[in-house]
């Protein structure tokens, strides 16, 4: 038998392929390699070298060329990805590339490390003066007048800069120069931490060298971050690194501007909205330890750490750290698995704990720590339900609420308006006949938006013009149903015409940096009311801010998702932490038509801890997540009995003696972008026992004659069965 490669692909099949040898170089474990597959060429990690195939070295095709000296991915990361690919199910290929940042997926040479910087030319300086350049090539010129700035810097300052370098450059009006990162002075005076604070620093300090996860369950507003701040600063100082995990693109750069005032180090930054080319230079600088912060949403978690130091994860209780398609991992969870991997603490911070954490600490795996207090707050953020039974209702806002809006504005303070629905109106309905708008492809209502003048499907994003009369009867009286963002950003702006009124959703904010400048306006001093969905939900510290008003809570009390009243709960408290960080007080108010739900009145009575206990109790009665492990099959397929087909065949060759199977059935939403969907969801009271039975399963799966007519994946530990 042959030794040969084994090499992972990045193709959805739960294999490794088996290559002979380059003719030059040697191959090692966590290299890069470019082989024939197919008709075409793939990059590929090597899994293992010299083994021997059960194939003939007739039937084994050679490797093209080796493309690494030495591994890129080091020994750690390539055990921890074989860990996860093997927990989460994935295809192993799939799990080796998202180690990786798109540009070192490519068989090109590895991008420099030294820092992109640009400059003026002596040509791009007289443009600027003659004021021959407009829009976006002016403001970049603008930006490069004073000084050369690096790619990070423009980036902080103009998220949109490189299509105007692209083409001042090729006018040779700027030019590329390259340096090594400089770090930057501190600029900030870190502030005396209190009781609590010095606490949970000294706790995870004493555990820096050794693995050991911590809890840090802080209110809005405690000071969680400064936290992370002062135990930063102590890894570094022993000369070690430190990964800072956060949920969303949006939190990054404030957070990177807190970083690099305080620590005066180059802070590396990794998230889908870079260019290529600086994700892969980040990466890189990493890997040889020449960056000691890193900070990045969920894919940063695959960042090579050679001397790791600690690892925190912001807002652990967020959905976003779960990947949603192909490798469907969850960020926080692989960060555990790297801190055991690395022998460094972990830190996991929120205001509103995951039920899985703290049944973790129940359980004693991880340490909790706790803050309280609000440092610098007058008093607490006072919470009042108000009833909207029996009120005569404006656009859904209640007088109470349009009173207390009134009294916070006249005092120059500024409100949030929270709904978590985008759009002018849900529904679209005709009086006359009862007909309303539907998506064709999901048979589910088309929202309106009545600024684009358009119907839009939020689910599969299908786009409509809205009709002049009903299509069903002829009649012209089309009235929206319900209250989005952009109805809301209507009737207060009518209602307080001398007041800025300022929308924040992914309408208003498509453009990169227009969530920055949005946030720097309500930064100043003056009234306004802000319009928000959860973008604002978490991490956005606005001091003039003291009045959150929640609209639309009554939708997640009566959800079919198990997980509703713990998403409730969470986004009501993170939510109402906007108001009274500073000086002022905050005050929230609740607008609900169930004002004595047990829920609603136990947030406001006893906090979140004391309603996340009760709904861990809930759970373990009836054996549900974190006492109870799940995986989901879904399947989509065009017609609706190769679905079925599929699941009563999977759920015949799945052997589950120990297992709760539920289903085969139509998905919640049995219908999204004209594909049916339908699922089987598998339960077992051990995580062991689950993927005993599971990875045979998988292998049987894709052999199955039907399940080439369908679409299907498998979801290890769930976070909605949607």
């Amino acid at each position: 038998m042959p030794a040969v490669l084994r090499v992972a692909l990045p193709v959805p099949l739960p294999t490794l392929f088996d290559y002979l040898p380059p003719a030059v170089g040697e191959a090692q474990a966590g290299s890069r390699v470019l082989v024939p597959f197919g008709r075409g060429k793939a990059v590929g990690v090597v899994v293992e070298a010299g083994v021997e195939s059960a194939l003939g070295g007739a039937r084994l095709k050679r490797v093209i060329r080796l493309l690494d000296d030495s591994p890129l991915l080091d020994a750690e990361l390539m055990k921890t990805l074989a860990w996860a690919a093997d927990y989460w199910l994935g295809a192993p290929g799939e799990a080796y590339a998202n180690a990786l940042p798109l540009a070192l997926r490519e068989d090109k040479p590895l991008p420099d490390t030294r820092e992109e910087v640009w400059a003026l030319t002596v040509a791009g300086r007289s443009a600027l003066d003659a004021g021959s350049r407009k829009g976006g090539s002016r403001r970049l010129l603008e930006a490069l007048a004073p000084m050369p700035l690096s790619a990070g810097e423009l980036h902080e300052h103009l998220p949109d800069w490189r299509e105007a370098a692209r083409r001042l450059s090729s006018a040779g009006l700027i030019e590329r120069i390259e340096r090594l990162p400089d770090a930057p002075a501190p600029s900030s005076e870190p502030p005396t931490l209190s009781p609590e604070q010095q606490h949970a620093v000294a706790s995870v300090h004493a555990e820096l060298g050794r693995f050991q996860p911590f809890l840090l369950d802080g209110v809005t507003g405690s000071g969680k971050t400064e936290v992370y701040l002062a135990l930063i600063e102590s890894v570094l100082a022993q000369g070690r690194q430190a990964l800072l995990l956060v949920p969303e693109i949006g939190l990054a750069p404030q957070t990177v501007r807190r970083l690099r005032e305080r620590l005066g180090v180059a802070v590396e930054v990794l998230h889908s909205n870079l260019s290529e080319g600086d994700r892969a230079r980040a990466w890189l600088r990493a890997r040889s330890g020449e960056a000691k912060v890193i900070l990045g949403t969920r894919s940063a978690v695959f960042t090579p750490l050679p001397h790791a130091g600690l690892i925190v994860v912001d807002e652990e209780h967020d959905g976003a750290y779960k990947q949603q398609e192909g490798f469907r991992y969850h960020a926080r969870d692989l960060a555990l698995l790297r801190a055991r991997a690395l022998d460094i603490p972990v830190l996991l911070g929120s205001a509103t704990p995951s039920l899985e954490s703290l049944a973790n600490v129940d359980a004693g795996r991880y340490r909790a720590l706790h803050l309280r207090a609000r440092p610098g707050a007058v008093r607490p953020t006072q919470v009042q339900i108000v009833d909207m039974r029996a009120q005569r209702l404006e656009h859904g806002l209640s007088p109470t609420l349009l009173t207390a809006v009134a009294d916070t504005v006249a005092r120059g303070e500024q409100v949030l308006v929270f709904r978590n629905r985008r759009g002018y109106a849900p529904v679209l309905l005709c009086h006359a006949c009862g007909w309303h708008a539907e998506c064709t492809r999901c048979e589910h209502p088309l929202t309106l938006h009545a600024g684009r003048r358009q119907l839009i499907c939020h689910h599969c994003d299908l786009h409509a013009r809205v009709p002049e009369a009903c299509p069903s009867c002829g009649a012209s009286d089309l009235k929206p149903q319900g209250q989005g963002t952009e109805r809301l950003e209507e009737a207060l702006a009518a209602q307080f015409p001398d007041v800025p009124v300022l929308r924040i959703d992914r309408e208003t904010t498509r453009r990169r940096d227009a969530f920055e400048q949005l946030l720097d306006k309500l930064r100043d001093e003056g009234p306004a009311v802000l319009v928000g969905t959860q973008m604002l939900a978490k991490g956005h510290d606005l001091p003039n801010l003291t009045l959150v008003a929640i609209v639309g809570v009554d939708e997640g009390l009566h959800s079919v998702d198990f997980r509703a009243s713990e998403r409730l709960a969470q986004l009501t408290v993170q939510v109402a932490g906007r108001a009274g960080r500073a000086s002022k007080p905050g005050r929230v108010l609740l607008q609900t038509h169930h004002p004595e739900h047990p829920l609603l009145r136990q947030l406001l009575a006893q906090g979140y801890g004391a309603a996340a206990k009760d709904l861990l109790a809930e759970r373990r009665m009836v054996q549900l997540p974190p006492y109870q492990h799940q995986v989901l099959l879904r399947a989509d397929a065009l017609q609706r009995e190769h679905v079925d087909t599929f699941l009563r065949e999977a759920h015949g060759a799945l052997v589950h003696d120990t297992l709760q199977v539920a289903g085969p059935m139509p998905a919640p939403m049995p219908l999204r972008a004209g594909r049916h969907r339908g699922q089987l969801l598998i339960e077992a009271a051990s995580r062991s026992t689950l993927h005993t039975a599971l990875r045979p399963w998988q292998r049987t799966l894709a052999s199955l004659p039907s399940a080439r007519r369908v679409r299907w994946s498998l979801d290890v530990d769930p976070i909605d069965l949607y």
